[in-house]
């Protein structure tokens, strides 16, 4: 009887740790997947964080651009309508802006001449002659290299072309050049007296010059491959049909417009 007590003992003892064992596999098994769930969930997050500022940047590069130019497009839509363009505020405008127009354009016909002219921009180098306020000629020049020239004393020069208006104060041909002091200082020689015959140069300008004040010539070269750019000392160069067509066009009094 004894044996047979101690034999149910075990018996129970061994069905007690197998429920113990069963219990703590059922329990191991929810943490697993608690934890696989909460994984699961920070996975999504991430990727939906991951996923959502792409959108959140293309939303604001294309579809907001978008809407706006749908607007744009509607709101002009409404002004061509024919609606619209009959309503008196929009006729009083019209006239408004049709009478400034006239004004410019009554001021840029006293601004231009009745006489040929010439117009010399020393940013592009390049010129445009008007003749009857219509563009009969336009080609490449060379304008103020704005180079800086020192010595040792006080003096100094900038080859700079002046801008402005200018009127053409006389025409020459086959001038001669009246070498100014800073064409010695440039190559290093001692200045001489005024009228010393160092000083004169023949075929330097080509055949024909214009002069607009100052010193400063509307001229030929020698050097024709450097037209188009600026390589002077402020005088304008011109290749020779060029400057041909232009001493023939302008006459004394023609203005000559820089910029």
């Amino acid at each position: 009887m004894e044996e047979n007590l101690h034999n149910e003992g075990i018996d129970i003892s061994n069905a007690l740790e197998g429920d113990s064992a069963e219990v703590s596999m059922q329990g191991t098994a929810k943490q697993t997947k608690s934890r696989l769930r909460r994984l699961l969930m920070g996975f999504m997050f991430f990727f939906s964080v991951i996923l959502f500022i792409p959108l959140l940047v293309l939303f604001f590069l294309y579809v907001i651009p978008g809407i706006q130019e749908f607007g744009k497009g509607r709101n002009s839509i409404e002004v061509n309508d024919v609606e619209f363009k009959q309503q008196p505020n929009y006729a009083k405008q019209i006239a408004l802006l049709d009478k400034e127009l006239q004004k410019v354009t009554k001021k840029l016909n006293a601004f231009t001449p009745n006489q040929p002219y010439i117009v010399i921009s020393t940013t592009n180098n390049r010129f445009f002659l008007y003749e009857n306020k219509t563009l009969v000629r336009e080609g490449f020049c060379s304008s103020g290299s704005y180079t800086l020239l020192l010595t040792e004393g006080p003096k100094r020069w900038i080859f700079k072309t002046p801008k402005g208006k200018f009127r053409i104060l006389s025409k020459m041909i086959d001038p001669v050049w009246k070498k100014p002091d800073w064409a010695f200082v440039e190559e290093g020689l001692p200045i001489p007296s005024a009228d010393h015959d160092s000083r004169f140069e023949y075929g330097v300008l080509g055949d024909y010059a214009l002069e607009i004040g100052d010193g400063y010539l509307i001229h030929g070269t020698i050097y024709k491959r450097f037209l188009g750019m600026p390589v002077t000392h402020g005088c304008i160069r011109l290749n020779d049909d060029d400057l041909k067509v232009i001493y023939k066009t302008l006459d004394f009094g023609s203005k000559v417009y820089i910029y």
